[in-house]
């Protein structure tokens, strides 16, 4: 007669452990190379990872602090946090991750329409929406009614974003447009993160 013990692990959570596996190999492939390395993660990111509340996170700080390392290692626990056997299963969760100057070049007007059509749909739709260094540039008027079109709808769907940035939400109007900064100002309402310290650069990822 078989006989379980109280650590084998049911069926449901070897299958949630087989797709969590595929997940994080796809996952860190698609990370930069210096970002894959585990990182400690600020209380404030691990209770937002576990409060599922469909809200966005906002990393800020200084230049070099370790913005960009923090929301690729926030995005693989959150990934993680996804295939927990206590979470309704809703499917593999799909991951975006973008640079923002990358992001505001792929939606120019002058690229391909169907190409751009595609990336906006799929950004509105993601399970996680990761953008880097927001406000490295200046979206033009065309640009800026492209983001309000995802984030408005990850807004009125509650799909959360990691998003990086060396200024706060309410500071950003005049790189998104005020209604893209007013919608991410009340999505990351309070889950501003401010990181702090040295350049990192200077002997390290950042």
């Amino acid at each position: 007669m078989h006989s379980s013990s109280a650590d084998e692990i049911s069926p449901r959570e070897s299958w949630l452990q087989e797709r969590l596996s595929t997940a994080l190999a796809k996952y860190d492939e698609k990370t930069p190379l210096i970002y894959r390395k585990s990182i400690d993660l600020p209380a404030e990111v691990g209770e937002w990872i576990a409060g599922w509340t469909g809200t966005g996170l906002f990393l800020t700080g200084p230049i070099g602090v370790g913005k960009t390392h923090t929301a690729w290692q926030t995005g693989r626990r959150w990934l993680e946090a996804a295939y927990a056997p206590h979470h309704p299963w809703q499917g593999s969760p799909i991951v975006k991750a973008y640079r923002s100057t990358s992001l505001f070049d792929a939606l120019r007007p002058d690229g391909p329409d169907e190409e751009r059509r595609t990336l906006v749909r799929d950004l509105q739709r993601a399970d996680l929406v990761l953008i880097d260094d927001l406000a490295a540039a200046r979206a033009s008027e065309w640009t800026q009614e492209r983001l309000f079109e995802i984030f408005d709808e990850r807004y009125i769907n509650r799909r959360p974003v990691i998003i990086t940035c060396d200024v706060l939400p309410n500071q950003l109007s005049e790189v998104t447009g005020p209604r893209v900064a007013s919608r991410l100002a009340e999505m990351c309402r309070g889950s501003v993160v401010l990181l702090s310290g040295t350049d990192r650069r200077k002997g390290a990822a950042a």
